[in-house]
């Protein structure tokens, strides 16, 4: 079993090490495939190796149009590792464990509690005294698909960790703003149906890519659900609600949040699991002390309330 991951995980890092090199050549082939058919003259970069380039054209076909990870138009045979991590992504249900830092506080357990309630599919493990490469085998083999990890600061929730496996990504984000069920008083019970998605204001790339790492923890939910999830992206701020409505009369629906709530920030990506995040690439990471953070969005060009904005996933 462990040569099989070892293998595996080789030919996966093999494949995103050439992605580069295929992008390039892939962008060469669509711009003179774009220049032939608009008759207009061949690049000078292009010009050494057009008619080798254009041989190749003609044996390829159109291949996957869009990226499944970001929702992004790929060239003809294209694809990126992001495809490779989310390939099953609506085809088979994610399995997901929840677990705690040592040591949790009861406030912690119960936050686990309420995430387990939020991601359907979802089991909650006591973290005791296993060592995270215990955990990342286990979870592989049993099939795991997300391994989520939240931490807290005195008997506060302030970090929440999703690993996707069996290679990664890892996510990280900060927690504030914590409403749990247990402090809502006469709340009553939740539902289980798969809820709908709406994500608001994630237009950047990041931001995109933000957006298929939450969508991915959640299964394809029935038309009749009647259960919403929404996060909507304000200055980097993720705000979590949820949600059941019910129709009133006619296209009038009555909303009822059911909690918790809470606001998520982003601060940082890396293309590896959870016990080999100190060799692992960074995709992305906030640099809050830079000049221009302030003023500058990740996930989105703008704050703007825009309903077209919305996505439902």
């Amino acid at each position: 079993m462990f040569r099989r991951q070892a293998r595996l995980r080789r030919e996966y890092l093999y494949r995103k090490s050439i992605e580069g090199k295929k992008r390039a050549i892939q962008d060469k082939k669509d711009r003179l495939k774009r220049s032939l058919a608009e008759n207009v003259p061949i690049q000078l970069d292009l010009r050494k190796n057009a008619l080798e380039l254009q041989k190749k054209i003609e044996w390829e076909d159109e291949g996957p149009r869009r990226s499944v990870a970001i929702g992004t138009e790929v060239g003809g045979g294209g694809g990126t590792h992001q495809d490779d991590e989310y390939r099953w992504a609506g085809v088979e249900d994610p399995k997901i464990m929840i677990t705690t830092s040592r040591d949790p506080s009861s406030r912690l357990k119960m936050f686990a509690k309420e995430l387990r309630l939020i991601l359907p599919n979802s089991q909650r493990m006591n973290r005791g005294n296993y060592e995270m490469k215990q955990l990342m085998d286990a979870c592989r083999a049993n099939d795991v698909t997300d391994f989520v990890v939240v931490h807290e600061h005195r008997g506060v929730p302030d970090n929440l960790v999703v690993c996707h496996l069996p290679y990664g990504p890892t996510a990280s984000f900060t927690i504030t703003d914590v409403v749990m069920r247990h402090d809502i008083p006469d709340i009553g019970t939740m539902s289980e149906q798969y809820p709908h998605l709406v994500f608001h204001n994630f237009k950047t790339p990041l931001g995109l890519r933000v957006m298929s790492i939450l969508k991915y923890l959640y299964p394809v939910p029935k038309e009749d659900s009647r259960r919403v999830i929404t996060f909507a992206n304000h200055d980097d701020y993720i705000s979590f609600r949820h949600n059941m409505y019910k129709r009133v009369s006619g296209k009038d629906v009555e909303l009822s949040e059911v909690g918790p709530r809470f606001q998520l920030k982003l601060y940082e990506i890396k293309l590896g699991t959870l016990e080999h995040l100190n060799v692992a690439e960074t995709e992305w990471a906030l640099r809050p002390y830079m000049n221009t953070a302030v003023k500058r969005r990740f996930l989105s060009n703008d704050d703007g309330w825009n309903q077209d904005d919305d996505v439902e996933a």
